[in-house]
């Protein structure tokens, strides 16, 4: 039975980084993907304009074309401050996007991320999601961002995987889609570089036994 995916990532670049290999393949495989951005993702950065903003959105269109993504939401809190607005402001705009969506998977982030709005994003989404009678999603997986979740260091949960999907079909998407948001990757050997994003595809796929995959924590899954 083809599935609603939702992706609730805290940046634009964020949804490729974490999970564009297995997005790629819900779409081959008849799925619908929809994707939220929760903030701007440039505003904290010196000289940032409406320019930088208007880039960013235009590079992640180009990254969704790739992907097969239907449809983009921008909630546009302010970059790396979604700890200022209250939980409750940010749950109140998510709520209204998965009641109309209902879908039935939901990725996200890791909440012991270094970065503040990823662990605002993973809150807001697990508090969107209470499992009440009646809500859509049957499941929720936390994928890692490189340059975020592995810097988290001791003060922060480490990011454990326990579900890898299968993404050997799908590297090559993956890493055209972040080449839509060249001028968020970094050269190697930074670790938001495309090289590195191929080696931790690598490495989460040998871990298991595949060519290649991504890894991601179960949140939550009702079976």
């Amino acid at each position: 039975m083809n599935r609603n995916v939702l992706v609730v990532a805290a940046h634009a670049d964020d949804e490729v980084l974490g999970c564009a290999g297995a997005l790629a393949r819900h779409v081959a495989e008849g799925d619908m993907v929809h994707v939220v951005f929760m903030a701007d993702g440039v505003t904290s950065r010196p000289g940032a304009d409406m320019s930088n903003i208007q880039a960013r959105m235009a590079a992640a269109e180009k990254a969704h074309a790739i992907l097969g993504v239907s449809r983009v939401n921008y909630l546009k809190f302010p970059d790396n401050q979604m700890d200022t607005p209250s939980l409750l402001d940010v749950v109140q705009q998510l709520e209204p996007i998965i009641d109309e969506f209902c879908p039935q998977l939901i990725y996200t982030h890791h909440h012991g991320d270094l970065n503040i709005d990823h662990r605002i994003t993973h809150q807001a989404v697990m508090t969107a999601c209470r499992p009440v009678p009646g809500l859509s999603v049957r499941e929720i997986r936390c994928f890692e961002v490189l340059s975020s979740t592995e810097w988290g260091g001791p003060a922060f949960e480490s990011f454990q995987p326990s579900v890898f999907v299968d993404i050997s079909a799908y590297l090559g998407t993956k890493i055209a889609a972040l080449s839509a948001y060249d001028h968020e990757m970094r050269a190697a050997p930074h670790s938001r570089s495309i090289e590195h994003a191929e080696l931790l595809a690598r490495h989460r796929g040998y871990s298991v036994g595949l060519a290649a995959a991504e890894s991601f924590m179960l949140a939550r899954a009702i079976i």
